[in-house]
């Protein structure tokens, strides 16, 4: 249960007042409760400031942390079919800033117990024939979000043509971000390259701009920002970032046409009033706050669910990227659900196609499954005409009484949850999707992973149910990219201070044998990426022997990772170079450390993190002297007077010496 509280407080003593500034400019300072990270919306002629050409009033906003500027001078607006609120607009009002002060639960993501608090102000304008529009303005200590809202109440739809919200990067920056997909049979997917530190205004390879989240820092790599957006329901289309202009903005564009299949309309439309997504700048000094930082999940409505007992996040067995016609196969598919057993992992998930299976029929294998102990997923194609992708079953998921009939019938043979593919497209129709089946899975408890899909935007927070989605090239490229082998070390360490920092992410990771094409990564960095990254069903892709003729002590690991999280710490790294995070489950912390470079590394990885005085025991994984070796230390505490094992505190450190492309992976468990 949330806890929420809502503390008007008096502007002035916030210095939230209007100021008034130079040439008639008014300007207004919204900033975080611990007083580090402020956003300011000006009203304003700054002439060609921020790509806007002089003689017009125009709404501006720039980002601070600690008195420095991070985001300079950027546009805001937006334009209604029947009005653009962009030119001329008029101060009206500048209501009380209030505290947002909520506590909320997670059952998967970065940690259990979220905290929303922020200081959150309304200013109100007047447009074209007094039309009033309000712009939201929320300041945590890790970073601002925004919105726009159209107060006033009609029946009518409005449409909105596109807004005029930018983001202008500092020049000299450095940006980690990927293009934005031309839409075509399997695309927009979330799943280009990423580019590693490239000059901010570098224009995208593809026409349509760059997707979120986009991270970059300021050129001295003293402050580091990540842009994305939340709270994108049915009202509303999804959106990225088109290409930068001369004055480094990079826009807010919507949809092309042409996704899902040309179906849809790429402008939202909606009955007032009417709210706008966040948009949402996240930043700090360092890369904790963004690793760490759960302010896309605040910004997302209360669940939905009351009762969540069912919803069971956990890691599963996977057929299809080892074998692409195993889900069409009993016999094939039965060892993978005796895998899932073997290690104790809870779920085994049948793939595409298994509605047409030889040699036994899905009610075999969801008999097997439950003599096991087993719980099954069943892939899906959420098309409908928003795709032409022929995998089956297909049809069931976009008609909603169709849908309804199918989750009743899933929930009657004891499935557990849904995987549901292709869905091609950022368009409103296809959010209402999204959300449509998210809704109707919860009334038939079916927990549900998206794939082929857009961005996590915070709905697990809504949806609790929702467990992982894709919208990132992940390890099932070795079967079909031979490119991705080279690609993949560098990409895995951007993930966590990108795509991963603002979501779950069902990239199917450790693989310990060659696909069709090898991976250069080591066998410790496989091992580490169940840790490294994040995702509330965590899908093992390789082959059932890779996993039952592993040595001893890994074997223990993956049979005992979890997948739930109390809590998540940044300890080092920088995107496209390394990275290592620590997680905490209980009491015990899991460690996962990945390097992405072709040379070997040493980090001293400090311990400050654990609990005072209380030691530890500790398993550490590391690269053994071949890459697809491992060496593994395991470290027991025997309690009396001739024990010579102190066990670690957090005064103590792990010195990590990282192969090429190499990892480690660690589990420290307190004594008891």
């Amino acid at each position: 249960m949330a806890r929420t509280t809502t503390i008007p407080v008096l502007g002035s003593i916030l210095c939230l007042a209007v100021a008034q500034v130079t040439y008639g400019q008014a300007a207004w300072k919204v900033t975080s409760p611990d007083g580090e990270v402020a956003m300011e919306v000006r009203l304003a002629d700054p002439g060609r400031v921020a790509d806007y050409p002089a003689g017009k009033a125009r709404l501006y906003y720039e980002v601070q942390c600690k008195g420095r500027t991070v985001l300079p001078l950027s546009p805001l607006g937006i334009a209604r079919d029947d009005r653009a609120f962009v030119d001329g607009l008029k101060f009206v009002e500048a209501r009380p800033v209030i505290f947002v002060n909520e506590t909320y639960m997670m059952l998967t993501g970065k940690r259990k117990v979220c905290r929303n608090y922020a200081k959150e102000q309304t200013l109100v304008f007047f447009g074209p024939d007094n039309a009033k529009l309000e712009l939201v303005v929320r300041a945590y200590d890790d970073g601002v979000a925004f919105r726009y809202r159209f107060p006033e109440s009609s029946d009518e739809k409005h449409v909105v043509l596109s807004e005029a919200t930018g983001f202008r990067l500092p020049e000299g920056g450095r940006v980690w971000a990927h293009p934005y997909d031309k839409a075509s049979q399997y695309t927009p997917a979330y799943e280009t390259y990423w580019v590693d530190g490239v000059e901010a205004g570098t224009a995208s390879s593809n026409e349509e701009g760059w997707a979120f989240p986009l991270l970059f820092c300021t050129p001295e790599e003293d402050f580091w920002a990540l842009l994305t957006e939340a709270a994108v329901d049915g009202s509303y289309c999804g959106s990225h970032l088109g290409q930068p202009t001369s004055d480094g903005i990079y826009r807010l564009q919507f949809p092309a046409e042409g996704e899902g299949n040309g179906t849809g309309v790429s402008e939202p439309s909606w009955t007032l009033p009417w709210a706008t997504p966040w948009r949402v700048v996240i930043v700090g000094e360092t890369l904790a706050p963004i690793v760490e930082s759960d302010l896309v999940t605040n910004l997302n409505p209360p669940s939905i669910v009351k009762d969540t007992s069912w919803i069971k996040p956990g890691r599963a067995s996977w057929s299809w990227l080892s074998d692409h016609d195993s889900p069409q196969d009993h016999d094939r598919l039965r060892p993978f659900i005796d895998l899932a057993a073997e290690m104790g992992w809870e779920f085994s998930l049948i793939d595409a196609n298994w509605n047409i299976m030889k040699n036994g029929t899905i009610h075999d294998l969801i008999a097997h499954a439950r003599s096991k102990g087993v719980g099954l997923l069943l892939w899906y194609n959420s098309g409908g005409p928003h795709n032409y992708v022929t995998e089956q079953p297909r049809g069931t998921m976009d008609l909603r009484q169709v849908r309804r009939y199918e989750f009743q019938r899933l929930r009657d043979w004891g499935i557990k949850g849904v995987k549901v593919d292709f869905f091609q497209s950022d368009k409103q129709n296809i959010i209402q999707l999204y959300h449509d089946i998210l809704k109707d899975a919860a009334d038939f408890q079916i927990m549900v992973n998206f794939h082929g899909c857009t961005l996590p935007r915070g709905w697990s927070r809504t949806y609790p149910h929702l467990m992982s989605m894709e919208a990132v090239r992940g390890a099932e490229c070795y079967s079909f990219d031979r490119s991705f082998t080279n690609y993949a070390p560098m990409h895995n360490t951007v993930m966590p201070f990108t795509r991963n920092a603002i979501g779950p992410m069902d990239y199917t990771p450790v693989m310990f044998d060659d696909n069709v094409y090898k991976h250069i990564t080591t066998n410790a960095h496989e091992l580490a990426l169940s840790v490294v990254f994040e995702s509330g069903w965590l899908h093992f892709a390789d082959r059932v022997s890779a996993y039952l003729e592993l040595e001893p002590l890994p074997k223990q690991f993956l049979s005992m990772v979890p997948v739930t999280w109390d809590q998540t710490k940044f300890l080092a790294g920088r995107p496209g170079q390394f990275v290592v995070l620590a997680r905490r489950h209980g009491d015990g912390w899991y460690i996962g450390g990945i390097n992405g470079r072709g040379t070997g590394r040493t980090e001293k990885v400090a311990l400050s993190f654990l609990d005072g005085d209380t030691k530890y025991t500790s398993l550490v994984i590391i690269d053994g002297k071949e890459p697809r070796s491992f060496n593994a230390t395991l470290s027991k505490y025997q309690p009396g007077p001739y024990s010579s094992f102190a066990g670690m505190t957090s005064r103590d450190s792990i010195e990590i010496d990282f192969l090429p492309y190499g990892g480690f992976a660690a589990v420290l468990s307190p004594v008891k």
